[in-house]
């Protein structure tokens, strides 16, 4: 089984120029944990949840917190994004893609053209157990 197989192929992306809000805005409304970021469809990067959490607004506790979080929110992605974001082709062997996630534990892989950069797709941990799943209902 290979990537393309499994993986998420309608992808919604954001900008490094988008704000940290309207990344926030899409990852609640999507119900997603990890959103891969473009430049012409290139991959550059990607922003998870784990990226957010390190701003550190756990609570918040008075008006400056606020004020702060005010500032945060108007960040372009490009600042809080993870640059050096591993990708995975469309040819890539299931196995490789599941040894990848648990080597570098990271919970999706974006799928990217060879050469190119150009995303295609997005595979995470639900993907990879969904399609398990149905290889366990024979």
């Amino acid at each position: 089984m290979q990537a393309d197989e499994i993986m998420t192929d309608q992808v919604v992306t954001v900008t490094t120029t988008n704000t940290l809000a309207d990344a926030l805005e899409v990852l609640a409304g999507l119900d997603v944990r990890h959103l891969p970021v473009v430049d012409d469809g290139e991959l550059v990067g990607i922003l998870s949840d784990r990226d957010i959490r390190s701003l550190g607004f756990h609570r918040v506790e008075d008006m400056k917190t606020v004020d702060r979080l005010h500032e945060v929110a108007r960040t372009p992605v490009a600042r809080v994004m993870s640059a050096d974001v591993r990708a995975v082709e469309p040819g890539t062997d299931v196995r490789e893609v599941i040894d990848r996630m648990l080597q570098e534990q990271v919970g999706a892989l974006p799928v990217v053209e060879p050469h190119t950069r150009q995303l295609v797709g997005i595979i995470s941990y639900i993907d990879v157990l969904r399609a398990a799943s149905e290889l366990f209902q024979d």
